[in-house]
C-alpha cells in the first residue's frame, strides 16, 4: 500500500530554486504540494542554500548541483529519483556579465549537464520547462510573435538561443518561456540582485531627479503570473502525460518604457513627476547592446493556458503593496 502511495506522488525539481523566480516559484509549489500531491526539491549553486528558504519550506529537498560542469545532478537520483517536471531557473542572466565572459554565458545558459542528465534515464517521463528570454529578439519592431526570427543584439540573447535549439534537438518534452523584465516582491530569502519596481522607488523616494530611459520598450511581466504559467504546464503535464513542445512568450500585456515603468511607480506612490527625466539610452554605454524594442505579443499564451497576466500599473501597485506588508 505505501509503495503504491509513493508510486503516485509526482516529483517536481527547480534548478536554480535560490534565484528571484526558483523561489516564488517553490513557495507556490510548497502551498500546492499536498493538493497535488507533489515532492518539491531544488538545486542551488552555492555552497549552502539560503537558511531563511530552508526554514520557510521545510519540505522542499535542496541539492548542490553545478549547471556548468554537471556535477551534483548524479546524487539527486538515488534520493530523489527521476523527476517528473524540471523547470530551469538557472542561468547568467545580467547582459554585461554575459559580454564579459561569454564561455561562462554559454556553458551556463545552454544546459546541456541538466539535458544530458534527464537523457540518462533513458525514457520521456520527464518534462523540461525552460526559461529563455524576450533578448532573442532583435528589437526593431514591436510585439514579436514566437515565430518571428531570432537575431539576439548581445551574447545574453546568443546564449539562450543557442539554448532554445539545444533544448528543441534534444528533448521530448519541453517548454520554453521567453520572458520579459520580471518584477514583484521579494522572495523568502532575498536576492543580492536590485529589484526593478524596488529600486525605481528606492531612487524616486529621495526627491532627488533620475533619468530613465525613453526609447526601450519591454512587456514587464509579475512574478506570480510567470508562476501561474509554470504550474498550468506543469499541472496539465502531470495529469494527463500527453506529448509537450511548445514555445511562449510570457510577458505582461503592456508595452513600457523604463521611463514609464518609473512614472507608474510614481502614479502608485504619489511622487511628483518633475524629478522623472526622459533621456534616449544611446546617453549611457552600458557596455553591451541592448535591443530597443522587443515587446511581445503574448496571444499564444493567454489562448493555449487561458491566463492573462495583469497591467503593469496593478503589478506595480501589488510589489509595493507587499512590500509594505512585509
Amino acid at each position: 500500500m505505501a509503495a503504491a502511495a509513493e508510486e503516485q506522488r509526482k516529483r517536481v525539481l527547480v534548478v536554480g530554486g535560490s534565484g528571484y523566480l526558483g523561489q516564488h516559484l517553490l513557495a507556490a509549489l510548497a502551498s500546492a504540494a499536498h493538493r497535488l500531491v507533489l515532492d518539491v526539491a531544488f538545486t542551488h549553486h552555492s555552497q549552502a542554500p539560503p537558511l531563511p528558504l530552508l526554514q520557510a519550506l521545510p519540505s522542499a529537498r535542496a541539492f548542490r548541483a553545478d549547471l556548468r560542469s554537471g556535477e551534483g545532478f548524479d546524487a539527486i537520483s538515488p534520493s530523489f529519483g527521476q523527476p517528473h517536471v524540471v523547470v530551469n531557473c538557472a542561468a547568467i542572466s545580467v547582459p554585461r556579465a554575459c559580454e564579459a565572459d561569454p564561455t561562462a554565458a554559454m556553458a551556463t545558459n545552454v544546459p546541456s549537464s541538466l539535458v544530458d542528465w534527464l537523457l540518462s534515464f533513458g525514457n520521456d517521463d520527464s518534462l523540461l520547462i525552460h526559461l529563455s528570454t524576450d533578448q532573442v529578439y532583435e528589437g526593431v519592431k514591436s510585439f514579436y510573435k514566437e515565430e518571428d526570427e531570432t537575431v539576439p543584439v548581445n551574447m545574453y540573447g546568443k546564449s539562450k538561443v543557442a539554448a532554445e535549439k539545444f533544448i528543441v534537438q534534444k528533448c521530448s518534452n519541453y517548454a520554453i518561456l521567453r520572458s520579459s523584465i520580471i518584477y514583484g516582491p521579494q522572495t523568502i530569502s532575498p536576492v543580492p540582485k536590485s529589484l526593478p519596481i524596488q529600486w525605481m522607488d528606492s531612487v524616486l523616494s529621495q526627491g532627488q531627479q533620475v533619468e530613465f530611459f525613453n526609447d526601450e520598450f519591454r512587456c514587464p511581466v509579475y512574478v506570480k503570473d510567470v508562476v501561474a504559467v509554470i504550474l498550468s504546464l506543469a499541472k496539465s503535464w502531470l495529469s494527463d502525460g500527453k506529448k509537450v513542445q511548445v514555445l511562449l512568450n510570457v510577458g505582461g500585456p503592456d508595452r513600457v518604457s523604463r521611463l514609464q515603468m518609473a512614472e507608474s511607480v510614481a502614479d502608485v506612490r504619489g511622487y511628483n513627476h518633475s524629478i522623472i527625466k526622459s533621456v534616449p539610452a544611446s546617453s549611457v554605454n552600458r557596455g553591451v547592446a541592448s535591443p530597443s524594442d522587443i515587446s511581445m505579443d503574448i496571444t499564444k499564451l493567454t489562448q493555449l493556458l487561458n491566463i492573462k497576466p495583469i497591467s503593469f500599473q496593478d503589478g506595480v501597485r501589488a510589489t509595493l503593496d507587499a512590500e509594505a506588508n512585509s
